[in-house]
């Protein structure tokens, strides 16, 4: 079995996946941790050394070395994985299942303000910017998360309750 979490920063898709692949008996994969080890440095050095289009071919590259490999797996995206270079349709390929970790906007904006200083994409902007940059980056990237073959609602649930909820979900 092939998991895939997929969904917007700070839906859960790490904290989820390592919860899921001990219930599941899987291993646990983070693209982004993935990427750090591969390329020897952290993704906001990536973006800053390298560029955002550098950073979205390795990662489009990474994720296929990743998908191709037989092992079972639990696999956690980065939040604009599933928006580039055709990678849905790398993630839904027959023997994989996609879970889109689907949070509303006021859920991922709170979120988000709470957690700041650790998004190397918002850390930057004020409080009172956060809430339109999340509303139009939500807009762009739905389209993408809706093409994974299941969703899972965020909004109001601890961690633990969508880990049960997806557990449940499989069998």
């Amino acid at each position: 079995m092939k998991i895939v979490l997929l969904g917007y920063m700070a839906s859960g898709k790490t904290t989820i996946g390592k919860r899921l692949s001990k219930k599941l008996s899987l291993n646990f994969i983070d693209l982004d941790d993935y990427i750090i080890e591969k390329e020897k440095m952290s993704i906001s050095d990536v973006f800053k050394n390298k560029g955002e289009v550098y950073f979205r071919l390795i990662e489009n590259k990474y994720l296929k070395e990743i998908l191709s490999e037989n092992d079972n797996f639990l696999l956690s995206l980065g939040g604009g994985t599933p928006c580039y270079a055709n990678n849905m349709e790398e993630i839904n390929k027959e023997n994989t299942i996609s879970i889109y970790l689907e949070g509303g906007t006021a859920t991922m904006i709170e979120r988000l303000i709470r957690k700041k200083a650790k998004r190397p994409l918002i850390a930057s902007l004020g409080d009172d910017k956060i809430p339109e940059f999340v509303a139009k980056h939500l807009f762009e990237r739905r389209p993408f998360y809706e093409l994974a073959k299941m969703k899972v609602k965020i909004d109001k649930k601890t961690k633990k309750n969508v880990a049960k909820e997806i557990v449940k979900l499989l069998n």
